[in-house]
């Protein structure tokens, strides 16, 4: 297989590389968490006029085509720069709805909105008792002549402040753990009966709980199927999942970058503790843990397009695993080698470390998926 990127691929690198590289600083990441909903408009319209938030969509939509290489290729840029922007809620999951169950209708009343910047999306899908289980809905949606209704609450929405359009999974039919009669609905972010409580998540992102209470939605409210969405759902969160592992690669590596700099420099009994033996074996470990996680985060991005569901599945699974384990290691062996100036506010490793750990916590934690990969009968 061959893992070298071609010339748009390495053209698109260099672009995104540039850009952040001018526009985020650790000074400056500081600076746009204080702004309205923690993010920086401003970025966010570099991003778009660079043609980042159009790249998976089909050229017919208004986008530039891309595919799952180059998704991974901005999410490990992005990892690197601790960026802010809900690129993963508004491009990734809300653009991968779009992109596979969204009509025309739909796709020209939100794909170019999103291409140039202009509207954000989140998906609300987390339920009070639902874990990582993506069946597990009590939120409704009932039939009201041609529309629906839609009451129930979601929680730790990512972007979910900001985000002009919600993407709610729903139930319309059977009993709380069902696999079937679940559905993905739009909902306009201001409807009337939508209620939002904010707060910022230990990473430095923000994120609402919402609360829907008699919402009305029309016909062309419902993304494919609202009978029978699940595999929908599935098949957007292991895209979510993908991305979600090419951004921990990118944060690891910056991890090692950071920690290997500051052992050059750190001086204890006059010389510099990276000149001792066992943290440059620390060190050389941090690196063939971020390498394990770069191969599994490729591996991972090749499955998306697996046709087979649970071999997709299980590949994915298996790759959040390793990324779980590689995340753990080099986020503690950087916290560590830095001593106590990691766990401070001001030092930039402490926020890599927060927010591998909620990469590690998003859309199932290791553990759940080591299960899957066991009941998939895959080999970790």
């Amino acid at each position: 297989m061959d893992f070298d990127l071609n010339e748009e691929q390495r053209l698109l690198k260099e672009s995104i590389d540039g850009l952040l590289t001018d526009s985020y600083d650790f000074e400056s990441r500081k600076k746009y968490m204080k702004e309205k909903g923690g993010w920086s408009r401003t970025v966010w319209g570099k991003l778009a006029e660079q043609g980042l938030l159009g790249l998976p969509f089909a050229e017919a939509d208004g986008g530039f085509g891309g595919g799952g290489v180059e998704t991974m290729i901005v999410m490990e840029a992005l990892g690197k720069a601790l960026v802010l922007e809900p690129y993963l809620a508004t491009v990734v999951i809300g653009g991968g709805f779009l992109r596979h169950a969204g009509s025309d209708g739909q796709k020209a009343a939100h794909v170019p909105s999103i291409v140039d910047g202009s509207k954000t999306l989140a998906f609300a899908q987390l339920e009070k008792n639902s874990r990582y289980d993506l069946f597990d809905v009590t939120t409704t949606a009932k039939k009201r002549g041609d529309g629906w209704v839609i009451d129930g609450e979601k929680f730790v929405v990512l972007n979910g402040e900001n985000a002009d359009t919600l993407i709610v999974t729903a139930r319309t039919r059977g009993e709380r753990r069902d696999k079937s009669g679940i559905g993905v609905f739009l909902v306009p972010a201001n409807a009337k009966g939508v209620a939002k409580k904010s707060y910022p998540t230990q990473d430095g992102l923000h994120a609402a709980d919402i609360t829907f209470t008699g919402v009305e939605v029309g016909a062309d409210a419902a993304l494919g199927n609202p009978d029978d969405s699940l595999a929908l759902i599935e098949r957007v969160v292991d895209e979510a999942r993908i991305a979600l592992c090419a951004e921990a690669v990118g944060l690891m590596d910056e991890s090692l970058k950071t920690t290997v700099e500051y052992i050059k420099t750190r001086k204890q009994f006059g010389v510099a503790i990276g000149s001792f033996q066992s943290l440059q074996h620390r060190a050389s470990d941090m690196f063939v843990a971020t390498e394990q996680a770069r191969s599994m985060s490729m591996f991972a991005t090749m499955a998306a397009d697996f046709e087979d569901a649970k071999e997709r599945s299980n590949a994915v699974a298996a790759a959040k695993v390793q990324i779980g384990k590689s995340l753990k290691f080099v986020g503690q062996q950087a916290i560590q080698l830095h001593g106590g100036i990691g766990m401070t506010m001001e030092a930039k490793i402490g926020h890599y470390f927060k927010r591998l750990t909620m990469i590690e916590n998003s859309f199932g934690d290791t553990d759940y998926h080591q299960r899957r990969v066991a009941d998939g009968g895959g080999l970790i």
